[in-house]
């Protein structure tokens, strides 16, 4: 008897190797379906990795694959000394649907749904993405993309908020501008002009729910099937997510420590988007040089193509002044400028802008109004007000100077504590930085031991969609956790480090192009 049949029946699992969807898909599928059904039983320990591929004459990195999935989605629990197990507490039943793998050779992969969702349909709630539960009061170190929540104005916040309710209702309740609130527009054209050196007036300027609604805009206006969107590499999974929903073809845009690079992408005629984020490049921190990003422009201008540039964290620098954004330079009107308040300052706050070129504003303006109408007036009312009145700005120069000093803090802690495990180096700016594992160490079971001693790391595989990446990393973010929890975070993902090295040999993965993460759709 295998040592798989001593925790589960294996006879429903039937894997077809010359079917249409990758095995990780199949299994995780089989998983889902077998823990929804009952045959799996909350508590239920399942087989290691390692047992399991064997006994299924599968790759080990398939099976991680599936389980990281189900783990994401709550199906599965990691127990410190039990293994992985069935989660004791399940999600709602739902139709079983596999999740969207990575592209492959520079297509964009669909599943075909049985439930009668459209294709766009079926690939929007198939990519994986990272859903935290209601009752989460505190993100766990070292989850990346968050500020501090403790070190916002609430106060002043608070009393702009009293103001509008007391005093100015009225507007509130009869504002219903597609493109946003006047005043905030007014605002927001002002401070990124001059913070950013984003040339635009107001008109150009459309308030959305967040950077993610923004991306989806202009994938939905400006994309269609088979056109080729060139994404960086590694880079952010949320636009990719929205980007291949459309059906769209997407193709690696190679990034190194000098930022993207357009002469290295191959000419086609169907070239329509590159997604940059040119000022902090994600996950790898980058800036682009000024070479490239004029090279950039005049590729854009010469094929008629779009650039999409997200400055989701820009304002957090901390050596030398914020760096100009790319649209500063775009004479030709080929850049779309995407931005975020989520992250300057709290994450439920759901509003971002899009500086548009201005033959762009009026198709914009009326998808809006179809999509969802506006954005919610009270917050555009008292954001707008919040800039005015110099607290924007106040809060920002307070958080680069909190933030660089956790930043130093995390940094030193991993000097003292990971030396040989991860090679954590300081960033000039942002809200992460990246630590390299050793050679051979697989990220995704890096981020796996951490999380059963309480830490959150993302994996850098999680941003890659064509390719494994050369070296393994994890993202740490720190921007919104104490010193003392930076440093006990560290403690306990150093002694998860051991345990995973204590736990097999160092040994090479084979790359596999159907790995991905979850996203983290919270900008």
């Amino acid at each position: 008897m295998s040592r798989i049949a001593r925790h589960i029946p294996l006879a429903g699992i039937d894997l077809r190797r010359s079917g249409p969807q990758l095995l990780s898909v199949q299994l995780y599928s089989w998983f889902r379906s077998a823990i929804l059904s009952g045959q799996l039983r909350p508590g239920s320990r399942i087989p290691s990795t390692r047992n399991l591929a064997e006994d299924c004459n599968i790759s080990r990195t398939t099976v991680i694959t599936a389980y990281e999935q189900l783990l994401a989605e709550g199906y599965l629990e990691a127990r410190v000394g039990s293994g992985t197990c069935v989660a004791a507490s399940l999600p709602d039943a739902m139709p079983a649907r596999p999740p969207l793998t990575s592209p492959s050779g520079g297509r964009a992969v669909t599943v075909r749904s049985s439930h009668g969702l459209s294709r766009r349909g079926d690939v929007l709630v198939s990519h994986p993405v990272r859903l935290l539960s209601a009752d989460t009061t505190a993100p766990k170190p070292f989850a990346s993309g968050l500020p501090n929540p403790d070190a916002f104005p609430a106060k002043v916040w608070t009393r702009l908020v009293a103001k509008w309710w007391r005093y100015r209702r009225g507007e509130l309740l009869a504002c219903r501008d597609p493109a946003g609130y006047g005043p905030l527009r007014h605002a927001v054209a002002a401070r990124i002009g001059a913070a950013r050196a984003v040339r635009c007036d107001a008109d150009q300027v459309v308030i959305v729910s967040g950077s993610q609604q923004a991306l989806d805009l202009i994938a939905r206006l400006l994309v269609d099937p088979g056109d080729v969107v060139l994404m960086e590499e590694p880079g952010y999974p949320g636009a990719r997510a929205a980007f291949a929903a459309t059906g769209a073809s997407l193709v690696p845009l190679p990034v190194d420590s000098h930022g993207a690079d357009i002469e290295d992408v191959p000419r086609d005629r169907r070239l329509r988007i590159a997604f940059v984020t040119p000022s902090h490049q994600y996950p790898l921190g980058a800036t682009m040089t000024i070479s490239r990003r004029l090279a950039l422009l005049q590729w854009a201008t010469r094929t008629d193509s779009w650039i999409v540039e997200d400055d989701y964290d820009s304002d957090f620098r901390y050596q030398g002044k914020p760096l100009p954004a790319l649209q500063g330079l775009d004479t030709a009107g080929r850049v779309l400028y995407v931005g975020s308040f989520s992250k300057t300052l709290f994450p439920s706050l759901r509003l971002g802008c899009i500086v548009l070129p201005p033959d762009l504003v009026q198709p914009f303006r009326r998808a809006r109004s179809i999509v969802d109408g506006h954005s919610a007036m009270l917050d555009q009312a008292v954001l707008a007000d919040f800039i005015i009145e110099g607290h924007f700005d106040r809060h920002i120069r307070r958080m680069r100077s909190l933030y660089s000093e956790r930043q130093r803090i995390l940094v030193e802690s991993a000097r003292e504590q990971l030396k040989g495990l991860l090679d954590v180096k300081g960033a000039a700016g942002g809200m992460h930085v990246l630590g390299w594992l050793r050679a051979g160490v697989s990220d995704t079971r890096a981020a796996e031991f951490a999380r059963r001693v309480g830490v959150d790391v993302s994996p850098l595989s999680a941003c890659s969609a064509f390719r494994r990446p050369r070296r393994s990393g994890l993202l740490l973010g720190y921007a919104a956790y104490s010193p003392d929890e930076i440093r006990a975070g560290i403690s306990r993902l150093a002694g998860a480090l051991k345990q995973l090295a204590r736990y097999r040999p160092i040994r090479k993965w084979t790359a596999r192009p159907d790995l991905n993460g979850p996203v983290n759709t919270s900008t």
